[in-house]
């Protein structure tokens, strides 16, 4: 059976994306952004509160999603559809998307002069900080699907090895392990990361939703610890904004495990209530399900365009700065994933 939880909370997730992305231009702790205003602590608390474990989300989902794909699939038929799937798009995003979104960003954050076609040698020459801020070379967003590309690769080395060494192809896990599975979180702090994405940490939470929280059993026993596990989560998440954000002495212990607390809590909870009132089907969660992919790819693009022409219409007024960029990305990204829903060299992107 199809665990109509999983798509929900995968388009659900996406969707969020663009008002997390548009806070980023108020963000106070001075990391570079396409577009960039000032600092405000309120929207940056929007990003501080999802970013523990928003992101940590998906790969937790793609992980449980890997494990029904591979009982009906065999390895090699995985990694040419993840081949499909995610190298293609990465690609096509990082040559045509990142240049006009870095273009935008050079000439907004550093007043350049040029147009696009020129800005493109900029783009594949001009490597800094990676963030694209300045112009030069980014994957922007596609860090995630790099990020999955990668993972699935070691993922499937490990499958195989554990099929080779233990003569099975299921492993058994402790129901034990659904409290226990994010103690081990904070080992990964730093490690392997990559513009502040922590390449062995995702790898980690690809591999529990893979091997724990894709067992039933588990998920039916987290579905009655969820509001418990909601609770803790949303605790030690106002804790993170709190220290992180308002507090004006930074207390780097403290915020680092009310950070990891809230990234193992509420993902906990958030399967649970996932599992409890979004697993089942209907023609609007169908739509949206099957659009998130294309979503996500060109969500990124439109929030920037749309900050920077409307940064002169709506100067003075941070709450429609905020707002009207959110309401028209919205629009015009579901407009792209219509347009690529149509047209059929564009398959690859939905």
């Amino acid at each position: 059976m199809r665990k109509y939880y999983v798509d929900n909370i995968r388009w659900i997730i996406i969707l969020l994306l663009v008002p997390y992305h548009a806070a980023m231009a108020w963000n106070v702790w001075g990391e570079p952004n396409y577009i960039y205003f000032e600092s405000n602590k309120i929207i940056s608390s929007i990003v501080v509160f999802l970013s523990p474990y928003f992101m940590p989300l998906m790969f937790f989902i793609v992980g449980i999603s890997t494990r029904f794909a591979l009982q009906k699939r065999t390895i090699g038929q995985y990694m040419l559809e993840r081949t499909k799937k995610l190298l293609i798009p990465f690609i096509f995003g990082t040559v045509l998307i990142m240049p006009p979104m870095t273009y935008i960003a050079d000439k907004f954050n550093y007043g350049y002069q040029g147009n696009l076609s020129r800005h493109y040698a900029v783009f594949f020459t001009h490597f800094t900080d990676l963030t694209g801020a300045d112009g030069g070379f980014s994957v922007g967003q596609f860090w995630f699907i790099l990020y999955l590309f990668l993972i699935s690769l070691i993922a499937v080395g490990i499958i195989i090895l554990q099929r080779k060494i233990m003569h099975l192809k299921d492993i058994n896990i402790p129901l034990v392990l659904i409290f226990l599975w994010g103690l081990p979180l904070p080992l990964f702090s730093g490690v392997l990361s990559i513009g502040g994405k922590i390449l062995v940490e995702y790898t980690y939470i690809f591999l529990v939703g893979y091997y724990i929280f894709s067992n039933d059993d588990i998920i039916d026993k987290v579905e009655k610890w969820k509001w418990i596990f909601l609770c803790i989560g949303i605790t030690a998440t106002i804790f993170n904004v709190y220290m992180f954000i308002w507090l004006d002495t930074q207390q780097a212990l403290l915020n680092t495990i009310a950070k990891y607390v809230s990234e193992w809590f509420m993902i906990s909870s958030l399967l649970g209530i996932g599992k409890g009132y979004l697993d089942f089907d209907g023609k609007i969660l169908k739509y949206m399900s099957k659009r998130s992919y294309t979503f996500y790819i060109f969500h990124f693009i439109w929030v920037v365009l749309f900050q920077y022409l409307l940064f002169n219409v709506c100067s003075g007024n941070i709450i429609l700065l905020y707002i009207l960029p959110v309401l028209f990305a919205y629009g015009a990204t579901m407009l792209c994933c219509e347009i690529c829903n149509r047209v059929s060299f564009c398959s690859f992107l939905r």
